[in-house]
């Protein structure tokens, strides 16, 4: 039997929309919900029909907002103004990244700020359910009155218009609705307003995105804890003394995730007295480990907090408070916390590659690494980890550029009223493109420090570490001759993206 949920707009959590995303889980609409909802709906249907002026009930949009809108003309223009706005661009919305979308504009609405009527929550939440996903294209959002363009597709399906994918096929959104047995919506008074005005755009594949982004930073204290007995490095540097007296969050837990990791390491036994071949000191890339991943660490996590915030925030304009009767036009729909946080997501990110990168490269230089000349038993007649090492390169400063802050950019749109935007959405897409950069980059730091281990042979890493190092090996076997290394490459970037090197640290 399928685990459900019931959506309040009150108290869904990061945990719970991973779990609604990625296991299917069935999503129903609270009663309470559904009582403030019907509050809020006798607002709007009392001002649709009065003499007073309200935005996006009675009126135009944006620039238009000082056009009056005639009672027997308010359901076409709810319905002009989603067919209007659906003009998006560029690749479609991932699967999950859709789903995502339709859950969060639902539990938005469900909260009972917007005026609308509960079947348009619980239509989307029949098209979450049974499988209705709508063509989303990526493109088209600057992230201020809402994410416009990408919900105008997904309501366009919720209207039985538009594309949707539905048990594997593109089909036209009427036969996906048709087949999945939903009765398509006619929109009332700002019921079409609703739908587009909010920030699930962004929202979704930001919260996505610090998913895979946690379980990389995790996987990243993996790689390093290997990547130091590979170079016979120092643990001294993570004693949670250091930690203490800068107790930064993040700090003490990639600190003792390490200090875990290397417990019980021969090879660091082995080396603790100095010597010709042992440095005093290890470089920062291995010293400093601690300080950046936990820097990355701390980044995530206010994210995290953005992101609780606004899953059950309302976001809706003009909102409906129906126990004063009001309805107030504010700015709920700006994307500028998301945007910002997307941006300090892509810096941590593009942190996490730099610093793996550069603990690649001393594996593989002889002059820095005490090992053979890029990881091969036979130097010159092998190139070994050589050009690995120029791949890691290629991501790290591909994603530097990718890190380039989006959040500070505005172009003015629709007739200079809405003249300061956050490029919300382009700030979160770009996301996926350095974790995909980012897993490539630790799995070559998981492979490289593996081959440094083995020179170590017949010495082991720590006793954690070794549950890592047989995963990689699991997949990659050590390379003794020069072999194509891309097939190794994806398959340790596959145990990362499923989360098996992350559970050795739980």
């Amino acid at each position: 039997m399928k685990k459900s949920f019931a959506l309040s707009g009150n108290d869904l959590t990061l945990g719970q929309l991973y779990e609604i995303v990625m296991e299917g889980f069935e999503v129903t609409l609270a009663p309470d919900a559904r009582e403030r909802m019907e509050a809020s709906r006798g607002v709007v249907e009392r001002l649709a029909t009065g003499g007073t002026a309200a935005y996006g009930i009675n009126t135009g949009f944006g620039a238009l907002a000082t056009v009056r809108i005639q009672p027997e003309q308010i359901r076409e223009l709810q319905l002009n103004l989603v067919r209007s706005h659906a003009c998006g661009v560029g690749a479609p919305l991932a699967e999950d990244e859709t789903r995502a979308m339709i859950l969060l504009r639902a539990n938005a609405l469900a909260k009972g700020f917007s005026g609308v009527r509960p079947i348009v929550v619980e239509t989307l939440l029949a098209m979450l359910n049974r499988g209705v996903l709508p063509v989303i294209p990526s493109q088209g959002s600057v992230g201020a009155s809402g994410d416009l363009a990408p919900l105008a597709h997904l309501a366009l399906v919720a209207i039985g218009e538009g594309e949707a994918i539905y048990k594997g096929n593109k089909v036209p959104g009427a036969d996906a609705m048709k087949q999945a047995g939903i009765v398509p919506l006619k929109l009332e008074a700002k019921e079409g307003l609703a739908l587009l005005n909010g920030t699930q755009g962004m929202l979704a594949l930001l919260a996505l995105a610090v998913r895979e982004a946690e379980i990389l930073i995790d996987t990243a204290d993996v790689a390093a804890a290997l990547s130091l007995d590979a170079l016979r490095g120092s643990p001294a540097a993570f004693d949670e003394r250091i930690s203490r007296i800068r107790p930064y969050p993040g700090q003490t837990a990639s600190a003792r995730n390490l200090t875990k990791l290397n417990r019980g390491s021969e090879i660091r036994e082995s080396h603790r007295s100095p010597g010709k071949d042992v440095r005093v000191q290890d470089a920062y890339s291995l010293r400093c480990t601690p300080q950046v991943h936990g820097a990355v660490r701390d980044s995530l996590s206010q994210a995290r907090t953005t992101l609780s915030i606004e899953l059950n925030s309302a976001t809706d304009n003009p909102l409906v408070f129906a126990e004063s009767g009001e309805v107030l036009s504010g700015g709920n729909f700006h994307g500028q916390p998301l945007a910002m946080a997307a941006d300090q997501v892509a810096v941590a990110l593009a942190t996490l590659a730099g610093i793996s990168e550069r603990r690649i490269e001393h594996m593989t230089n002889p002059h820095t690494s005490l090992l053979p000349a890029f990881l091969t038993a036979d130097p010159g007649l092998n190139s070994g980890f050589m050009i690995a090492q120029v791949v890691a390169a290629a991501l790290a400063s591909e994603m530097k550029a990718l890190a380039t802050p989006h959040s500070v950019d505005s172009i003015p749109t629709s007739g200079d009223q809405e003249d300061y935007v956050s490029m919300g959405m382009s700030a979160a897409r770009r996301l996926q493109r350095m974790l995909d950069a980012l897993r490539n980059v630790i799995a070559i730091e998981l492979l490289a420090a593996c081959q440094g281990i083995d020179f170590q042979a017949p010495l082991q890493t720590g006793i954690e570490a070794r549950k890592a190092y047989a995963l990689v090996r699991s997949v990659s076997a050590v390379v003794h001759t020069d072999r194509a290394l891309a097939p190794d490459i994806a398959a340790v970037a596959q145990l990362i993206a499923k989360g098996e090197l992350q559970d050795i640290l739980r």
